[in-house]
């Protein structure tokens, strides 16, 4: 999948949109490079700060409706000074996903503050073949 660039302003409080797609029983891997609102790389090291990551997906329902969340994603970061995180499912994770419209958040910590980053629709499209094992 394509490198998503996001600006990412703290001060905001507002995730930014972005759309993705999953082939079932394909690796999912969505790779971002956060930067500043001077276009700079988001520090997510910087003056000792430890900065930890999370991210969930659950199907897209009506206003009021709660459901438990159809997957969890590893959130890592593969360069935390220069602003660059990854999302990731194994094939085993997302073939038993159905296809559909999910939603997913990613969110970000530092200390006890939590910041929605980005969020925005998953398409998810199971495949009419696989891979021989």
């Amino acid at each position: 999948m394509a490198t998503k660039k996001i600006t990412f302003d703290p001060d905001a409080g507002v995730p930014v949109a972005s759309n993705l797609t999953i082939y079932g029983g394909a690796n999912f891997n969505a790779n971002f490079n956060v930067v500043d609102t001077s276009n700079a790389a988001f520090d997510f090291s910087g003056a000792g700060t430890t900065w930890t990551g999370s991210s969930q997906m659950q199907k897209s329902v009506g206003a009021g409706s709660t459901t438990v969340p159809t997957a969890t994603f590893n959130v890592g970061f593969t360069s935390a000074a220069g602003g660059k995180f990854a999302l990731t499912l194994a094939s085993t994770a997302t073939t038993s996903i159905s296809e559909g419209r999910y939603l997913y958040n990613v969110l970000v910590s530092s200390g006890t503050t939590t910041y929605n980053i980005v969020n925005g629709d998953i398409l998810v499209y199971q495949g009419i073949s696989s891979a021989p094992t």
